[in-house]
């Protein structure tokens, strides 16, 4: 699966969050912060993953240290997936 988050719609840190629970189809369960991020991709969602972060400089240049906290996220959860030895993997790429 591919999901697509669209940086010049980020405003901060919820909207990314929106954008990734309505995406994924998790509004209704999903906590919207940086810890939900982590149970979620860890290990609530089927592999493969692949999410396309476009425009991120915007979202990099708004969200400030928020960005590096969301990214450090994603890069534990590939790196999990890629210790595990796992087929289908969690990824991610940044345009």
């Amino acid at each position: 699966m591919i999901i697509k988050i669209f940086g010049k719609k980020i405003n901060d840190e919820q909207d990314f969050h929106d954008q990734l629970a309505k995406a994924l189809k998790v509004e209704e369960f999903y906590g919207r912060n940086l810890d939900a991020l982590w149970d979620l991709l860890s290990s609530s969602i089927d592999r493969p993953l692949h999410l396309v972060w476009f425009d991120y400089l915007e979202s990099k240049c708004k969200l400030g240290k928020k960005f590096d906290e969301i990214i450090s996220i994603l890069d534990r959860v590939k790196s999990q997936d890629e210790k595990f030895l796992w087929d289908e993997k969690f990824t991610y790429s940044l345009k």
